[in-house]
C-alpha cells in the first residue's frame, strides 16, 4: 500500500536535473543540456513523486500542440520499486495527457505493462554505438543550420512529428556543445541533423533526409564535427532499412532498443526519411 505521505507535484526547472541524473544512472546517457530543452518544451510537463519529501519517482508527460503528448523519464528509485509509487506517478502522467494521442519509447521488457494502459506497438527503435571522428562529406551542399531562417528548418521538421514542437526545437538546435547541419539541393533544404554532447560521448538526433545518400553525407559530417575517438550514438527506427544499413555500414553496434508505442492512431510519419530519432525522452 502506498504511504499517505507520498505526494506528486510538478518539478521546477532546477529540479528537472533529478530526472536527467536518474536517467544517466539507468544508463540512458542523456545530453548535457537536455534539461533546458525539456523544460522549454513544456514547463509543467515533469512530475516527481516524493515520500516524506524525498524524491522516489519521476515521469515526464509533455504536451505538444493540441493533440499529442509524450511520456518519458519514467523512473522509480531502485529501493522503492514494486511498492506502488511508480504506478501512481504513471497514472498522474497519463492523466495530464488525457484526450491526446500519447507516444513513448519504452524498454522492450515493459511492453506488456504499457499495453495494459492502452499503448500499442508501432515499431522498434534501435540504438547504435560507433566512434566519432573521420572526414566530413566533401560537398558544398552542407551548411550550418544556423545559416537558415528557423522557419525554414521548422517547416522541414514538421512532417516528422505529430504536432507542433516549435519551442522545443528552437531550444534543441541551439544547445551548447552541439553541431547542427543542413544539406541543400537546388536551393532547398533536403535534410538536417544535429549532434550533441552527452554524459558519455555524443548522440546524433535528429537525422532527417530526403534520401539515404543525403543522410550519409550529414552523418559523416556530424560525426566528424565533434571530438574524435569518443562514443557516438544513433537511434534509428528499425522499419527504415536504409537507416539500419547506414549504421551497420559504419560498423556501429546495436547496444539498446526501445518499443515506440502510441495510445491512438499511429502518426503517419515519413519513416523512410527518418534516419535518427530526436530523443527517446521527448519523441
Amino acid at each position: 500500500m502506498v504511504s499517505p505521505n507520498y505526494k506528486i507535484r510538478t518539478l521546477s526547472r532546477d529540479e528537472i536535473n533529478i530526472a536527467t541524473d536518474w536517467a544517466a544512472s539507468e544508463g540512458w546517457n542523456p545530453g548535457l543540456y537536455d534539461a533546458d530543452c525539456f523544460y522549454t518544451a513544456d514547463p509543467e510537463g515533469f512530475l516527481v513523486g516524493e515520500l516524506n519529501n524525498e524524491p522516489v519517482a519521476t515521469i515526464s508527460a509533455v504536451k505538444y500542440g493540441e493533440t499529442f503528448g509524450f511520456i518519458g523519464c519514467y523512473i522509480v528509485k531502485p529501493e522503492y520499486r514494486g511498492q506502488g509509487y511508480g504506478i501512481q506517478i504513471w497514472k498522474a502522467g497519463l492523466g495530464r495527457l488525457s484526450g491526446r494521442n500519447v507516444g513513448l519509447d519504452g524498454v522492450v521488457a515493459q511492453q506488456d505493462n504499457y499495453k495494459k494502459s492502452g499503448f500499442e506497438l508501432a515499431y522498434r527503435n534501435i540504438r547504435y554505438e560507433g566512434v566519432s571522428g573521420g572526414e566530413p562529406a566533401k560537398t558544398p551542399e552542407i551548411i550550418k543550420l544556423s545559416e537558415l531562417p528557423f522557419d525554414v528548418v521548422e517547416a522541414y521538421d514538421q512532417p516528422f512529428f505529430p504536432d507542433n514542437r516549435t519551442r522545443f526545437l528552437k531550444s534543441w538546435l541551439n544547445q551548447p556543445e552541439s553541431v547542427a547541419l543542413g544539406i541543400m539541393q537546388k536551393g532547398k533544404l533536403s535534410g538536417y541533423g544535429m549532434v550533441r554532447s552527452c554524459r558519455s560521448g555524443y548522440k546524433i538526433g535528429p537525422l532527417f533526409a530526403d534520401s539515404p545518400e543525403l543522410a550519409e553525407s550529414l552523418f559523416v559530417s556530424l560525426k566528424a564535427g565533434v571530438m574524435p575517438g569518443k562514443p557516438i550514438y544513433l537511434d534509428v527506427p528499425e522499419m527504415n532499412q536504409d537507416a539500419v544499413a547506414l549504421a551497420e555500414n559504419h560498423k556501429m553496434k546495436l547496444v539498446f532498443e526501445t518499443a515506440r508505442m502510441y495510445t491512438g492512431v499511429f502518426p503517419d510519419l515519413p519513416l523512410n526519411r527518418l534516419f535518427g530519432v530526436t530523443t527517446f525522452e521527448l519523441g
